[in-house]
């Protein structure tokens, strides 16, 4: 009798402890979930979830109107959740700001507003839109973003750049159709510099032995994959140099890839330099940058294949699009079976 009420006595301890456990467990899991993210910028804030919808409300007829200005005009930009931003934006970028319908932006926000949410004052973002309202328009800028992530994958120095399905709203014609599409948000060059220890490199024609040769090397067989020769090193075309802070080696961020062979935009022609025909061919641009650099970036990059292929298999994008940057990374493996260094060209 008494070993019965010692193992009944011993089971219900067991069982309420059990529940006690659980019950435990559970609040903290719950307490875990309801916890919002902690977030350091405004970038990172408006860009935590891929796809995210936001409004910008602001006299788009008089942006567009000035796009060959660098003035800023006031804006409020909302949040699906309800939460709005008074805003300044302006038109920015060369090429598609004279042939966009809308400009690119840079967007401001105020440093008060920041300070408030508890954020860095790093007030800044870059947003690139389609240059044309359509359908082709917005996939365009899909695969220019897709390429933005493939070179996360190529090196740990990279612009952040993020899909926003963004609506603006034109306060000047109240009567026209909210504008919907799809949008890459940047980072701005402020935020990636401090983000990676460094400060912008300002002057122009730097020498290329004043450049970490590994990053050089990186960015030029990166290019060379996507078909991209709208860049360069000593005009800033299309980089940003930044100069690090510990070795005060420059290192290299390359943007804007809308002139590649794998966004392969109707406007987009390869440099003159290259005599290359069409974007969809490649040519490598690796002037100054050491030849060991060179073949070690070729190395890091062949196996990153497949990793590739999963980047561009993107819900965002229609199947034939898909296909399309596939195929055209394709090509470069193929060429590059059994080959420890790129050849100066590539032709399809």
């Amino acid at each position: 009798m008494l070993i019965e009420l010692t193992v009944t006595i011993m089971s219900n301890t067991l069982r309420h402890t059990a529940i006690f456990l659980f019950t435990l467990l559970a609040t903290q899991f719950a307490s875990a979930q309801s916890e919002p993210e902690q977030y350091s910028t405004i970038f990172e804030k408006l860009t935590a979830t891929e796809g995210n919808e936001l409004t910008l409300e602001t006299d788009l007829t008089s942006f567009i109107g000035q796009k060959k200005t660098n003035n800023y005009l006031p804006g409020v930009l909302r949040t699906k959740d309800g939460k709005s931003y008074q805003v300044e934006i302006r038109p920015r970028g060369r090429y598609r700001r004279k042939v966009s319908q809308i400009p690119p932006m840079k967007i401001r926000f105020s440093e008060d507003e920041l300070r408030a949410e508890g954020l860095d004052t790093l007030n800044e973002i870059k947003i690139a839109l389609p240059c044309f309202d359509s359908d082709e328009g917005n996939e365009l800028i899909v695969k220019e973003y897709l390429a933005y992530r493939l070179f996360e994958k190529v090196s740990d120095a990279y612009f952040r750049a993020r899909l926003i399905n963004l609506t603006i709203i034109d306060t000047y014609d109240t009567k026209s159709k909210p504008k919907k599409m799809t949008a890459i948000f940047v980072e701005d060059e402020e935020e990636v510099a401090e983000r990676l220890n460094s400060v912008p490199e300002e002057e122009f024609g730097v020498p290329m032995d004043q450049f970490e040769q590994q990053q050089a090397a990186r960015v030029a067989v990166f290019q060379y994959l996507i078909g991209n020769t709208d860049w360069d090193f000593s005009m800033h075309r299309n980089v940003q140099l930044c100069r690090m802070k510990e070795n005060g080696k420059v290192i290299v961020l390359p943007y804007d890839f809308d002139f590649s062979g794998l966004v392969s935009a109707p406007y987009a022609v390869p440099s003159s330099e290259s005599g290359l025909r069409n974007v969809r061919e490649r040519f490598l641009m690796s002037s100054g940058i050491d030849a060991a650099a060179l073949k070690a970036a070729v190395s890091d990059i062949k196996p990153l294949e497949k990793t590739f292929y999963e980047v561009c298999n993107s819900k965002f994008l229609s199947r034939s699009a898909r296909n399309d940057m596939i195929g055209f990374l394709k090509s470069f493996f193929k060429n590059m079976e059994g080959k420890d260094e790129a050849p100066v060209t590539m032709k399809n």
